[in-house]
């Protein structure tokens, strides 16, 4: 089933609105992280060292499912044909999965839930964001 254009299909819709508080989620994120690398390694110098610090060095590795998950977002939602209203469905479900915290011992896992628990920026942000996805 393709996505019309004349008549915006609700998981888009839902989507759009995820696309935008899971941005501001990640933001927050990536802040704090930023934030804790510069206390252990001293401060960033510029834009352009933060940048590849971000693509490149492990201490932000764990973020890097989320960035990847909202350019699959973008390329979805900014797809010049229109995309099957399964592709939102399968997103929408992707991100359930991508966003919730756990306690399983990964590393990553425990990084994000320490940061969701206790930083006051981010644990909102969090419950705004997965309110989103509740069925």
């Amino acid at each position: 089933m393709a996505f019309d254009d004349s008549s915006v299909a609700p998981e888009f819709e839902q989507l759009k609105a995820l696309r935008s508080r899971l941005l501001q989620l990640h933001k927050a994120l990536l802040d704090a992280e930023k934030d804790a690398y510069e206390q252990t390694h001293g401060p960033v110098r510029n834009r352009g060292e933060y940048f590849q610090l971000v693509v490149g060095h492990e201490w932000f590795s764990w973020l890097r499912p989320m960035s990847q998950f909202i350019v699959e977002m973008d390329e979805v939602l900014m797809a010049k044909e229109p995309q099957p209203v399964e592709a939102a469905q399968q997103l929408l479900q992707d991100a359930r999965v991508l966003i919730k915290t756990s306690e399983t011992g990964q590393i990553l896992n425990q990084r994000y839930e320490a940061l969701v628990q206790l930083d006051p920026h981010i644990a909102p942000l969090y419950q705004q964001t997965t309110a989103l996805l509740t069925p």
